[in-house]
């Protein structure tokens, strides 16, 4: 295999076959900086369906929203994908209060994270205990911990250029830290918002939760917020902290993919995914995470159907629900490929924000990756010019349980990312038309030029 494809590449990259592939690509780029159709149906998602968290009102909403925008588009199918999902509510606005002899009291902001259980009416009044990281609780011990409000203050790591990769290393504290404080005995737990900004708005995200065992209430805090904290909790250790929540979860209800298809004309029972997730956290209208990644991904159709381009395969726009809490949405479709013997060979989704592309992130075999790097020369001219081994997307990767096939991911400038990131500032007005379209023409040009070469082999499940 590995000869069969340097021997393609060879042929392809003759300046004939690059010519031809070029004009194509470049329409492409031209269409999609040209329109804005994905960015104006973006602002009447963010400003109908605000706070699409699974198993909401807003999530609905945008699933009918999204299916009547294909409807109208006149692709070959469109249609939804059931699945039970996650009902958590927040409830009432949270509340935390310092509580110093030395001070007095001060209110700083706070927001529960995603699955907390609540505090109860008359809230929580305890000290604090603060750590940088989960690994600190096993040093203190049940007797320092036990009662108290554990306080996770471990910030991001923001000397990586890869914003994300300042990200993955304090996330922890977030998804693991209130479970693990609770095997300790404490009270609550407070968690410092997983962002790379120096602001006042605190970021939620979802907590694991324990249907057996015990759960606490599980708080962020603002970056400022936790400063606060931090400075007089070392002025006055003997401080205590109030917080309220009345978060809590309702029965599982059911929910839906948004699924569009454009039939392949050759190869139609090999499927390419190009999606993105639907659901966004309650606190804001996901412009960012991930509402852009799914109006880019039904402009990928857009794209096709404008400048006539007739896919060799089945191409497939998926709006995943429910990747915010427990992921169903890309289980489900996952399951369902399974379950009905699809080919696949290839997906992409968009997950990294609605900033400038830089490039795709792949999963796959060391072959797969190669066969996608030769594509580079297609996508230097736009400045997309990274394409290296990685994590794609999550609602995607759960095709890997069955095929064995390439993934990837598109890859942005990371660095306002985590600004905005599961907080209330990821609104429409902080999205670039032109930023945005730039990432709709890179997958649509990608998935053409996979689709028409022809060089990667499709995945029987």
């Amino acid at each position: 295999m590995r000869k069969a494809f340097l021997l393609f590449s060879a042929i392809l990259f003759t300046p004939v076959a690059v010519n031809a592939q070029d004009e194509v690509v470049s329409a492409i780029f031209s269409n999609a900086l040209n329109s804005d159709v994905a960015y104006e149906n973006l602002r009447t998602l963010c400003e109908t369906t605000e706070g699409r968290i699974s198993g909401s009102p807003a999530a609905a909403a945008a699933v009918e929203f999204t299916r009547q925008i294909m409807k109208n588009m006149g692709l070959d199918s469109v249609y939804l994908q059931e699945m039970m999902v996650p009902n958590w509510r927040r409830g009432e606005p949270e509340i935390a209060r310092i509580l110093s002899s030395r001070y007095g009291s001060t209110d700083i902001n706070v927001i529960a994270l995603g699955l907390s259980v609540g505090t109860g009416n008359q809230g929580i009044t305890a000290g604090v205990v603060e750590l940088r990281g989960v690994e600190e609780l096993e040093d203190l011990g049940r007797e320092a911990v036990e009662g108290r409000i554990v306080f996770f203050n471990g910030p991001v790591d923001q000397t990586h250029y890869n914003t994300f990769t300042g990200y993955s290393g304090a996330v922890g504290q977030r998804f693991h830290g209130p479970a693990l404080a609770a095997d300790y005995g404490a009270a609550a737990a407070l968690v410092r918002s997983v962002t790379t900004a120096n602001h006042d708005y605190a970021h939620t995200g979802v907590t694991r939760f324990r249907e057996e065992g015990r759960n606490i209430p599980a708080f962020a805090v603002s970056p400022v917020g936790a400063d606060i904290l931090s400075d007089m909790l070392e002025a006055d250790p003997d401080l205590k902290l109030f917080v309220r929540n009345t978060s809590h979860r309702l029965p599982d209800v059911a929910s839906f993919n948004v699924i569009g298809e454009i039939r392949g004309s050759v190869y139609p029972d090999q499927i390419i995914t190009v999606g993105g997730h639907l659901d966004s956290w309650d606190n804001s209208p996901g412009a960012h995470d991930d509402g852009a990644g799914c109006m880019q991904s039904i402009d990928v159709l857009r794209i096709f159907n404008e400048l006539g381009i007739i896919p060799r395969r089945t191409v497939r726009a998926v709006m995943f629900m429910d990747e915010e809490i427990s992921q169903r949405g890309g289980r489900k479709y996952a399951a369902e490929a399974d379950r009905k013997k699809e080919k696949h060979y290839f997906a992409i989704e968009s997950d990294r924000g609605a900033f400038t592309p830089r490039g795709f992130s792949i999963d796959g075999s060391e072959e797969q990756l190669a066969a996608i790097q030769s594509l580079s020369p297609f996508f230097e001219p736009y400045g997309i010019y990274e394409i290296f081994s990685g994590g794609s997307g999550v609602d995607i990767s759960f095709l890997r349980n069955y095929y064995d096939m390439a993934l990837a991911g598109l890859v942005t400038d990371s660095q306002r990312y985590f600004d905005y990131h599961h907080a209330a500032t990821d609104t429409f007005d902080k999205v670039n038309r032109r930023e945005m379209q730039l990432g709709s023409a890179a997958m649509a040009a990608l998935i053409y030029l996979l689709d028409h070469l022809d060089i990667l082999e499709p995945a029987d499940n």
